[in-house]
């Protein structure tokens, strides 16, 4: 029986230093529910997107999207606080050929707008640059 007690103790004493090495959990759902009415005036919203990076695990986070021509896009992004945490987002054209991104003169803003000339698959890529928490959300906005 004092075997059984002392194997217990042993179980639960390593089970309870393992749990303090977790990792904090994204929780990009919050982010996204945070940029959708953060779209401009006059943009209807039409997709959230889920920015995980897994702690640093993954460098891009990439999405797909048909664009129509004659449609002006907003492509917003939502992380920590006021800023967008390193987070840059990329337009690419079907031919992979880049667009605009949200990096502009060593400056992160927090939204791209684009009027598209061409309907077709369009690239949505979101790359981390001295992000802390590889987390965040996005919202895809329309307007005619």
């Amino acid at each position: 029986m004092k075997k059984i007690k002392y194997i217990a103790v042993f179980i639960m004493f390593f089970g309870l230093v393992g749990m303090d090495k977790g990792v904090a959990q994204c929780n990009p759902q919050a982010y996204t529910d945070a940029c959708i009415p953060k779209l401009a005036n006059g943009f209807n919203f039409l997709k959230s997107y889920k920015i995980d990076g897994d702690g640093g695990a993954k460098s891009k986070v990439e999405y797909s999207y048909v664009f129509t021509k004659g449609t002006q896009y907003m492509i917003n992004i939502c992380a920590e606080g006021s800023s967008t945490d390193g987070i840059i987002v990329t337009l690419y054209d079907s031919s992979r050929k880049a667009i605009i991104s949200s990096k502009v003169n060593g400056q992160y803003i927090s939204a791209i707008a684009y009027a598209c000339n061409t309907t077709g698959i369009y690239y949505i890529r979101y790359t981390f640059d001295n992000a802390t928490k590889f987390c965040g959300g996005s919202a895809l906005g329309f307007k005619r």
